[in-house]
């Protein structure tokens, strides 16, 4: 198990769709690192961000309901290894009964360890290591959102013009209806 000394607590700062999945970019204040996820995955992470109610149980909402059906917790998630781009994660989970204490850690996939931290109000760790090794994506992030921002302001700007041209054409009309009636 890591020592929580070793984890950094990070935040989901962003998810941006990508041609093969999504780009889920996790950090703190010093920096930012990105997971790449299946689209479907990448849903139900901003699903679960946005709090978007189900209808039916997704795979998520069913590990929730077996661990709390069976009396165990998760303690906590921590992306702890990262391999050729590849992240890899760790699920520990906490049971007590009668019997006594049972402590598991579980190999998980990070997104999957996401979607559960976010359901279950958790924090999301990534261990120290993986966290000071990792290339630090906050500038890339940040020129993605400005890209972003100055596409929707052009897109806002060229429906502005558009009703100010409709504007144009009323204030003509409104022009004329004042002479008719001079």
């Amino acid at each position: 198990m890591s020592d929580k000394n070793d984890l950094v607590t990070v935040t989901i700062k962003h998810i941006l769709p990508t041609a093969n999945g999504c780009a889920v970019f996790l950090g703190n204040d010093a920096k930012t690192l990105v997971i790449y996820v299946d689209h479907f995955v990448g849903g139900v992470i901003q699903m679960t961000l946005d709090g978007v109610k189900k209808d039916r149980p997704l795979t998520h909402d069913l590990i929730g309901h077996i661990l709390l059906g069976l009396g165990a917790r998760i303690e906590r998630v921590v992306i702890n290894d990262a391999k050729d781009g590849a992240f890899f994660a760790r699920l520990h989970l906490v049971m007590e009964n009668e019997l006594g204490k049972k402590i598991l850690e579980l190999d998980a996939r990070p997104s999957d360890t996401i979607v559960l931290a976010l359901q279950h109000k958790l924090p999301i760790h990534v261990a120290r290591p993986v966290f000071d090794t990792t290339e630090d994506m906050t500038e890339v992030l940040n020129r993605v959102l400005i890209q972003n921002q100055n596409a929707e302001s052009d897109e806002s700007e060229s429906d502005t013009d558009d009703d100010d041209d409709d504007d144009d054409i009323e204030d003509d009309d409104d022009e004329g209806d004042d002479e008719d009636e001079a």
